[in-house]
């Protein structure tokens, strides 16, 4: 059974009180996102599906990442984050989507280090990708990425809120 990592909780109920929903992708992370948030009851209300995009061609074919960028930069730069994270947000039918790409080691990919992450939020104003350098072994990497994804998305999930709020009440 897949321990429930700290922040999964927060950004499902977070979730649930704005009636939105969240899709995944995935690829050095390789399904860990998905199963931290499904391993959360009721998960279902919120969650949608994730994509495992694990091979670059996948990011193109399946997530829509531009192909000319791929073949410029690699899987592990910030601008496929961002493309990865709309992508499965578009077609999993999501009001939010993120995604984790980088190199969880042992060593380099496409010239870049172990430990290069970049993680992604695309939601209904936007979107933010985090650059993360994470030190460990490949686990130690691979479970920081999925902290720090879902932080990032529960960051924008409560500056959404806030800003629902304010429009609401017409405050500033």
């Amino acid at each position: 059974m897949t321990p429930v990592v700290d922040g999964a909780g927060e950004v499902l109920s977070l979730l649930v009180e704005s009636s939105g929903t969240v899709a995944v992708a995935e690829s050095l992370t390789g399904g860990l996102v998905a199963a931290a948030l499904t391993a959360v009851p009721g998960a279902s209300r919120a969650f949608r599906g994730s994509v495992t995009a694990y091979a670059t061609e996948l990011k193109h074919d399946i997530l829509g990442v531009d192909g000319a960028l791929l073949a410029r930069t690699g899987a592990v730069d910030p601008d496929v984050a961002a493309q990865m994270a709309a992508g499965v947000r578009r077609v999993l039918g999501a009001d939010w989507g993120v995604a984790t790409t980088g190199v969880a080691g042992p060593g380099p990919q496409d010239g870049q280090a172990a430990g290069t992450v970049y993680v992604a939020v695309s939601g209904p104003a936007g979107g933010k990708v985090a650059a993360l350098r994470l030190n460990g072994d490949r686990e130690e990497i691979r479970r920081e990425s999925v902290r720090q994804v879902l932080g990032v998305l529960a960051g924008e999930l409560r500056a959404s809120t806030r800003a629902q709020d304010k429009e609401q009440t017409g405050g500033t």
